[in-house]
């Protein structure tokens, strides 16, 4: 079985831990992912900004990258379902359509592919902290990963998962949409951080580092001793702690 590992920009450029954590975890239960080299961004900053010329021209790289993959997996619930948006993108080319509809059924964010590939929810980690989760929007809500993570989350040993207030309400990142209407996205942001602030966690665990970025950057800004994780990067911890 060919398990390959769709890295993301953000995760392979900024935040690096959190694709090492997926391949260690991973690693435990004799998956040794691939990382193919030519792989790049899934094209979805331009089509959400309307250059879909651009978007197939970069999706057809991520196509040929992936083509002999038995699985894809991706900690990101955002990019993960623009590859399931394909054949959106290529509804007028047959060819490059079939090629989308094949990856389409083989691509999973990092949870589904844990709980309802690998049928995993306890890892064995232990994590003695007090824990609020953010679902964000394109995982949550297009992609549907809604019941994985906290799965996840309710089998690691001495964590309080405590509920995050509102927790559907988006954290404002969304893209380009915090470049280009910057005061609403930031508004959106600091009520986030009001709730997250609620529950008095010690820790904020997401499954797309975008959201996350965002919503670390307002924590440092007003000075809140918040830590911000991947739930990959959490249970990696926690397992190292057993």
């Amino acid at each position: 079985m060919k398990v390959s590992l769709f890295i993301t920009c953000l995760s392979d450029a900024i935040y690096p831990k959190v694709g090492e954590a997926i391949a260690r975890l991973l690693g435990q239960y004799g998956i040794m992912l691939e990382l193919p080299k030519v792989q790049t961004c899934c094209g979805q900053p331009a089509y959400n900004s309307g250059y879909w010329d651009e978007a197939r021209a970069t999706a057809k790289t991520i196509l040929t990258a992936f083509e002999d993959s038995d699985f894809v997996i991706s900690p990101s619930g955002s990019c993960t379902y623009m590859i399931h948006h394909y054949d959106n993108l290529f509804k007028d080319e047959p060819e490059w359509l079939e090629k989308a509809k094949q990856l389409q059924s083989k691509t999973y964010e990092f949870t589904q592919f844990l709980v309802n590939v690998l049928h995993i929810t306890d890892l064995g980690a232990v994590f003695p902290h007090k824990v609020t989760y953010h679902p964000s929007c394109h995982g949550s809500r297009l992609l549907g990963v809604k019941d994985e993570p906290l799965a996840l989350l309710g089998d690691v040993k001495d964590l309080e998962l405590v509920p995050l207030p509102f927790a559907e309400d988006c954290c404002g990142f969304g893209g380009t949409f915090s470049v280009k209407m910057a005061d609403i996205s930031g508004a959106m942001v600091q009520e986030k951080v009001d709730h997250v602030k609620e529950t008095e966690a010690e820790v904020l665990v997401g499954l797309d580092m975008a959201c996350l970025m965002n919503i670390a950057g307002n924590l440092r800004y007003r000075n809140e001793p918040v830590r911000v994780m991947h739930l990959a990067e959490l249970l990696y911890e926690g397992v190292k702690r057993a």
